[in-house]
């Protein structure tokens, strides 16, 4: 039974694209940045599956005869936000980004505000972190919602789930997602529920993304078409708004996310496992913690073995990222970045180099050949260069 699984490890960029100046991102180099903050910085599973070998790569580790193949990918779509880099993995380029807004227009918020029956604080760009640290103890005084944005497309909307009950912040949600088109059509409304305890703010793993849909098919809609199973692992489903996914879980972060994807390689399928790791992004890139991120990597390479363990004959394990985001860079926010690329199993070639690929949909392409479905409307599948 040939079955994929795809893992994107959140931001971990490898190096600025050319046009990286146009976004501000001269100079960001995720993986680079996070290799020097480190001590010691230690993720031998990874490196020799030859993420160490990748064109521009610095992990202050090499190996000379990689498992698997290996290469990076440059992002054709415009933008660097979640959703595109994840469509563009699917096979969809976005020629036109999502529409970014430092503040969102008074004519919206005091319609948005009429339809949830009360006002709201913020409404201009932030960490997410920090905006819960300025308003919080108003918002408890208050009751009001906190609605803040960034460099990405999004309404991100913050509650104290003492405040306001999570299901009630979530219906808040729904009302921005319904509200957000045309001129404020944004790609993410985004519920961000925290705790306060002794005037500390803790953000809760129960938020929601609330997308806009797929521009068209992608590599999950066509391995569903074709009677397979396409299970999401994580915020997939969010991202996707559920299109062309036959079964989904949600995650609590990093590890949580691997103990799902190895659960789901136990059971007995063929197709397409799809899984997101975000902490990567949202604990460590947008808060701008180098040493934090390194950490992270570290984790995850340690269980990077017991996800091989679990592969099955006719399993290919495909490591790679979704956009940058540089934690030593200026700012909170997504780097326009090269992503690598890992494949490893039984049938890949091992140490074949595919250099620098034109494309993130060239994983979706190369996914619809090896499961023999209909090919994505972007990309150039590598099965050819890389088969056993």
């Amino acid at each position: 039974m040939k079955r994929v699984t795809l893992i994107v490890l959140d931001s971990l960029g490898v190096g600025e694209l050319p046009d990286a100046a146009e976004y501000g991102d001269q100079g960001a180099n995720t993986l680079k940045h996070i290799a020097d903050a480190m001590v010691n910085f230690h993720i031998p599973n990874l490196v020799k599956l030859g993420l160490s070998e990748i064109d521009g790569i610095s992990t202050h580790e090499k190996n000379v005869q990689p498992l698997g193949a290996y290469g990076r990918l440059a992002e054709k779509s415009k933008g660097k936000d979640t959703i595109t880099g994840h469509w563009e993995i699917a096979g969809l380029l976005t020629e036109v980004p999502f529409k970014t807004f430092p503040k969102f227009p008074d004519n919206f918020m005091k319609d948005y505000e009429k339809a949830i029956g009360r006002g709201t604080l913020g409404n201009y760009a932030a960490s997410g972190t920090e905006i819960i640290k300025e308003l919080g103890e108003e918002h408890k005084k208050t009751g009001k919602p906190i609605v803040y944005t960034s460099a990405d497309s999004v309404f991100q909307i913050a509650a104290n789930t003492d405040v306001i009950p999570l299901e009630e912040l979530y219906h808040y949600c729904e009302i921005a997602r319904k509200m957000l088109v045309g001129d404020v059509q944004v790609g993410r409304v985004i519920a961000r529920p925290f705790i306060e305890e002794n005037g500390v703010y803790t953000r809760t793993t129960d938020r929601k993304d609330y997308a806009v849909s797929p521009s068209g098919k992608t590599i999950l809609d066509h391995v569903k078409d074709s009677g397979k199973t396409v299970y999401a692992v994580g915020k997939i489903s969010d991202i996707f708004n559920n299109q062309g996914i036959t079964g989904s879980v949600h995650t609590t972060g990093n590890m949580d996310g691997v103990d799902k994807t190895i659960e789901a390689l136990k059971q007995e399928f063929e197709g397409f496992i799809f899984t997101n790791l975000v902490d990567f992004d949202s604990m460590y890139g947008h808060r701008r913690d180098p040493n934090g991120y390194g950490k992270a990597i570290e984790a995850f390479d340690r269980r990077l073995p017991e996800i091989i363990e679990a592969m099955g004959e006719e399993d290919i394990l495909i490591l790679c990222a979704d956009h940058g985001n540089d934690p030593v860079h200026s700012g909170w926010d997504h780097t326009r970045e090269y992503v690598p690329v890992l494949i490893y199993g039984n049938a890949v070639k091992p140490g074949i180099n595919l250099g620098t690929r034109k494309s993130f949909a060239d994983i979706g392409a190369t996914i619809s050949e090896y499961l023999q479905v209909e090919t994505t409307e972007i990309g150039s599948s590598f099965w050819d260069k890389i088969k056993a």
